[in-house]
């Protein structure tokens, strides 16, 4: 599959990474959450398990996230979203696209899905639906444009991104609008966004759609859990996207 480079309505160029798979007429994007890039050990451990069983995926980090241009300080999930829907611009338009986001990169993946046809298939690992309780939850002692998140010196807080996230508050009603098939997948052991988001995300979304509760697992999931979240992933692609 012959891709192009993949630059962004600002004009900034995004890092990907491809792994070919032996289905021709589709492709996965796989995107991160806050802080994250796409050599996530979880994103990596996810696009080779999808790609062995045929899956082609497509890592992407963020503008001004890993290696992407442009300014962390400037990544919101609105814009965010605008970075998915410029990859989607530059695709062939024959392939069948599926979106998997981790965490913020799951509120890009909603956000995008509900405004977008181009998206057949989305799966969210462990996504953030409330948007502005997981700011002031995770945030709230940190002062915009002086801190930074979770202590991160690469990573500072930025009044654009506390702003994104409150004028967005939550994303039920995108997740209403949503009518493609949704896969989600969320550990019970997060403390960074709560399973709560899925569940009542789950309980809000139109049929096709499945919720996965990983016992004990963490918000990043580990080497012990891949497994399971690359075969609920490659299930539900094989039925919805096949």
């Amino acid at each position: 599959m012959d891709l192009p480079e993949f630059r962004n309505r600002h004009g900034e160029k995004l890092d990907t990474a491809f792994h070919p798979g032996s289905r021709e007429d589709a492709l996965v994007i796989l995107g991160h959450g806050v802080t994250g890039n796409k050599d996530r050990p979880l994103l990596v451990a996810l696009a080779e398990g999808l790609a062995a069983r045929g899956w082609p995926c497509l890592r992407l980090s963020w503008s001004g996230n890993g290696l992407s241009e442009g300014d962390f300080r400037d990544s919101t999930i609105s814009k965010e979203s605008g970075d998915l829907r410029d990859v989607l611009d530059s695709l062939p338009p024959r392939l069948k696209v599926a979106y998997i986001g981790h965490s913020m990169g799951g509120a890009v993946g909603v956000m995008t899905t509900a405004a977008e046809d181009r998206i057949r298939v989305l799966v969210t690992l462990a996504g953030m639906i409330r948007t502005e309780d997981f700011c002031e939850r995770e945030f709230g002692e940190v002062v915009p444009g002086k801190g930074f998140m979770w202590d991160e010196p690469g990573c500072p807080l930025s009044q654009k991104y506390v702003d994104d996230l409150g004028a967005i508050g939550d994303l039920f009603d995108e997740v209403g609008q949503i009518s493609v098939p949704w896969l989600l997948i969320h550990g019970t052991a997060d403390d960074v966004v709560l399973i709560e988001d899925s569940r009542d995300a789950y309980d809000t979304a139109e049929e096709p759609k499945r919720l996965v509760e990983i016992k004990g697992a963490e918000h990043s999931f580990d080497e012990k859990t891949y497994p399971k979240v690359i075969e609920e992933a490659a299930d539900w692609l094989d039925e919805h996207l096949g």
